[in-house]
């Protein structure tokens, strides 16, 4: 079905005129490398995320300006300044420091969103550590998988999250301290364990940041793919240009703004949407640590006045699937703009939204691995329901063929971006034949498919994988094919993504039987337990099918490809390496 295009008025009409108000001219004109002259550096040379976000705001008048506004899932409610946040990160970095912490260290979250993490998060970069965030709903294998391929040194967590790092501390070997946090009381400790309390209570308010050079690496996020475990991709102090461009451009940050954004630290979209680029461009942005509400959001945006949201497709057809009435009861009049990442935005969301909020949900693209935003549709733009919109200022992607070609508009191809952004990941940890073949022919391969209409939007069409975008999430069916194969009675799993109305896609596994177990409703309940505990929820299987075989090649791979079109009912192809 095609929809109508969503007109905008003239940028003069615009009650506050957006920032990028002249594509054509500004992309002309646009050259990362002039984005510096708009942030600091270090001072005395260097570039550092946690200063441009943090302290350069405090040289610049702004140290009373609200960075925080925090409500925890108990109601509290608690304001942080931009002074508040300098104090409470310098504090963090001593502690590391006294802890012996070294420059390069791998330091990791692994919490629910409370003030601490992001001290930790801002801490931790001024101390010249590599921040590490974790899903805070991460299983022990799930979260210690990746903390073991880091070599994380520091872990910041909290009491609830004990019992899964105790399931993963022996396979933790460089794990040193850990650290807990129970915001607004003592954690009762056990052993091995440090208090957040106590360590920042002896610690100075004074920090020197520690020099850091703008390739020196900064952040690492952990991203999913079909074989292996997930990798972990490296940015570095540089992608700060691209965090601070992207909010200046993209989501429009003006100095008045009250931000939104609702996507958990422990995504790539919670630091750099979530953290970096709202406070290095001086916004204030809510913080809410509960989960989601169709009630309680609206009324956060009402209690809050937020001006720009920042939210995922499920989120908004959850917000779809509550009513046209719920948000009628709220005064949602201060939003003036809202955004949506993290899968593709389907087109009656676009619609809905403009029909019942009075403005369209704004569709971009990116990934972990480009650490910014990279297509978008703009404040200004008009949008075309269905598409990511047009490219961000200094990024050049492209629809192309297998030898690197440009496709014409309206072809289908690999979606592709021209390397050299400041935000590109610089490797995969310890794997970087992975990383060199994520390029070919002079560009970065997305993995996913797409096409570009006549007048330069964007269209996705598809993964060219079988990474699995459950709720805006990358799952790779080797992590939840490798968990299934430690039940006892598993012998064979294979695992596919299934759509689904609100979360896109959910996991779905096939798996056979050892001799001795048979298929039950039973067994089967048992599990998904059993992947749930390993992985957490947003990774285990939500429907498993038990199979006699599963269909495989001549060499023993498992064709997840059959086993999809199976269960979709589609056209299964070329069969001629199956297995007999």
């Amino acid at each position: 079905m095609d929809y109508e295009i969503i007109d905008k008025p003239p940028v003069d009409e615009f009650a506050v005129r957006p920032n990028l108000d002249n594509y054509v001219a500004q992309r002309a004109a646009f050259n990362y490398p002039d984005v510096i002259k708009e942030l600091d550096g270090l001072p005395g040379g260097g570039l550092n995320i946690a200063y441009e976000a943090i302290d350069r705001h405090l040289v610049h008048g702004r140290a009373d300006k609200l960075c925080w506004i925090w409500e925890g899932k108990d109601g509290r409610v608690e304001n942080y300044t931009y002074a508040d946040a300098s104090r409470m990160s310098n504090q963090f970095a001593n502690v590391l420091v006294k802890l012996g912490v070294a420059k390069g260290d791998r330091v990791f979250c692994f919490m629910d969103r409370v003030p601490e993490l992001y001290a930790a998060v801002f801490g931790t970069l001024k101390a010249g550590c590599v921040t590490g965030p974790l899903f805070s709903a991460f299983g022990p294998d799930a979260a210690g998988d990746r903390m073991a391929d880091a070599g994380a040194r520091v872990l910041v967590t909290t009491p609830d999250q004990r019992a899964k790092l105790t399931a993963m501390r022996p396979n933790l070997p460089a794990l040193q301290h850990v650290i807990m946090v129970e915001h607004g009381k003592e954690p009762a400790l056990e052993a091995g364990e440090l208090s957040w309390n106590a360590l920042i209570k002896d610690a100075s308010e004074v920090f020197e940041i520690v020099r850091t050079e703008p390739e020196d690496p900064a952040v690492m996020h952990y991203t999913s793919g079909t074989t292996g475990k997930s990798k972990g991709a490296v940015h570095v102090h540089q992608a700060v240009l691209g965090h601070y461009a992207t909010g200046k451009y993209v989501l429009d940050f003006h100095e008045d703004d009250i931000y939104w954004c609702t996507a958990d630290p422990g995504w790539v979209t919670g630091t750099s949407y979530g953290m970096f680029a709202p406070h290095t461009n001086g916004m204030t942005s809510v913080i809410y640590e509960g989960g989601f509400s169709a009630n309680k959001w609206y009324e956060t945006i009402q209690k809050y006045k937020v001006t720009v949201w920042y939210t995922a497709p499920t989120a908004i057809r959850l917000l779809m699937k509550a009513g046209d009435e719920v948000p009628r009861k709220y005064d949602l009049s201060t939003l003036r703009y809202i955004m949506s990442v993290g899968e593709p935005l389907n087109p009656e969301a676009v619609v809905w939204s403009n029909r019942v909020l009075g403005l369209p949900f704004h569709d971009n693209w990116w990934q972990t691995e480009t650490g910014s935003i990279m297509i978008a549709n703009y404040p200004w733009m008009p949008i075309r329901p269905g598409s990511m919109g047009r490219p961000m200022l200094g990024i050049e992607p492209g629809i192309i063929d297998d030898d690197g070609n440009l496709k014409p508009p309206g072809e289908e191809g690999d979606l592709a971006v021209r390397p050299g952004w400041p935000s590109m990941f610089r490797t995969y940890w310890h794997n970087d034949d992975m990383y060199q073949s994520k390029f070919r022919n002079g560009w970065y391969i997305t993995g996913d498919r797409g096409r570009m209409d006549a007048d330069g939007y964007f269209w996705f069409v598809g993964r060219a994988d079988d990474v699995i975008n459950t709720a805006g999430h990358l799952v790779g069916p080797f992590e939840v094919e490798s968990a299934m194969l430690e039940h006892p009675a598993v012998a064979e799993a294979g695992v596919i993504g299934k759509p689904d109305p609100v979360a896109m896609e959910i996991v779905k596994a096939f798996v056979t039987l050892k001799d001795g177990y048979e298929p039950s409703d039973k067994l089967r309940g048992e599990l998904m337990q059993f992947a749930r505990k390993k992985l957490g929820p947003g990774v285990a299987p939500r429907e498993i099918d038990f199979l006699m075989v599963l269909p495989k090649t001549r060499s023993g791979k498992i064709m997840r490809r059959l086993l999809k079109a199976r269960e979709l009912g589609l056209p299964e192809g070329d069969t001629s390496t199956l297995e007999e």
